[in-house]
């Protein structure tokens, strides 16, 4: 009996250990920008500390807020969002990335965010967003001695995907524009376009070598990597595209991203979802304030993100550790 009554202690601390190191803690960061605005970042990570019901933007979120970081050594995830969005566009892939050990950073890109839309067609802005973000993870964040620096993966979603397509190595060709919304007026990125009254502002291109992985989500602007914008990228990509996009249609972004990489990427079409189903799952609040971004009946975006997240986890886990 004590033998019996010993291992079902140790089990149960072995279990309550492991359900402690499950947690993920939250902070927010300013990171200072040399003649700019700072850059708004949040950060989710493996932490120990007890979570706890959050706001987060018009939701919530459980988390342990400013948590200590538990571990060593864990890769980094850079998240960019699409146009309009923010840091928090997609905090439950962010929260199942570091319940799964890594630190994840999403940066809401200056200028292109849900209140701030001044500067969205500058696309060249926000690859060097990405590069300062991992600079300032690595470098001055008070808990960079829990990252690789070695191992850094990027997620981009829309025009993040755009964003990361140029941080592994893209060097598009915004001239191609022109042309695409001569015969797509009603396309999406050139009612955007014609909304701001401003021309696409692209190169010099910045990338950045340390991403070793890269997750594309629906990625805007896929046409204008045509003929070889893409032949240097050698990176791991898994690719996504939601087979009804009405915002961004194929062939002309997902599909053309697919064809044009000179490593087959690891792709997925999801049957039935739509643009905006890659962001995270509506609260009541969002989905008061912008349904329109958080879909309609038929299709379970909070089912298929619980999929969504594991591969994504999954791929990076396989391509970074």
């Amino acid at each position: 009996m004590r033998v019996s009554t010993w291992l079902l202690a140790a089990l149960f601390g072995l279990l309550a250990s492991a359900a402690a190191a499950q947690t993920v803690g939250f902070q927010t960061l300013s990171v200072p920008v040399a003649g700019d605005r700072p850059l708004q970042v949040g950060v989710w990570y493996p932490s120990r500390s007890p979570e706890a019901s959050a706001r987060l933007g018009l939701g919530l979120q459980t988390v342990a807020m400013g948590g200590a970081i538990s571990g060593k050594r864990h890769p980094l995830i850079v998240i960019s969002h699409g146009t309009g969005g923010w840091y928090g566009s997609h905090d439950d892939t962010a929260r199942a990335l570091a319940r799964a050990g890594f630190v994840v950073a999403a940066v809401s890109h200056t200028g292109d965010t849900f209140d701030d839309r001044s500067r969205a067609a500058r696309m060249a802005d926000r690859p060097p967003q990405l590069s300062k973000l991992i600079d300032f993870m690595t470098g001055a964040w008070p808990g960079r001695d829990a990252i690789d620096p070695r191992k850094v993966g990027v997620f981009g979603f829309s025009s993040g995907g755009f964003t990361a397509l140029v941080a592994i190595g893209g060097e598009p060709d915004l001239r191609l524009v022109g042309p695409h919304c001569v015969a797509h007026p009603a396309y999406f990125d050139c009612n955007l376009l014609r909304q701001s009254g401003d021309a696409p502002v692209g190169g010099p291109w910045v990338h950045d070598p340390r991403i070793r992985a890269a997750v594309i989500a629906a990625p805007a602007l896929g046409f204008t990597f045509a003929p070889k914008g893409l032949a240097k990228v050698k990176v791991a990509v898994q690719l996504w595209r939601a087979e009804q996009d009405s915002v961004l249609p194929q062939p002309l972004y997902a599909e053309a991203v697919r064809g044009l990489l000179p490593r087959r990427p690891d792709y997925r079409v999801v049957a039935g979802a739509d643009h905006y189903d890659f962001l995270a799952p509506c609260g009541p609040g969002m989905a008061r304030a912008a349904p329109a971004v958080c879909g309609g009946k038929g299709f379970d975006r909070a089912a298929f993100h619980a999929g969504f997240n594991a591969d994504v986890a999954a791929f990076f886990e396989k391509t970074l550790r």
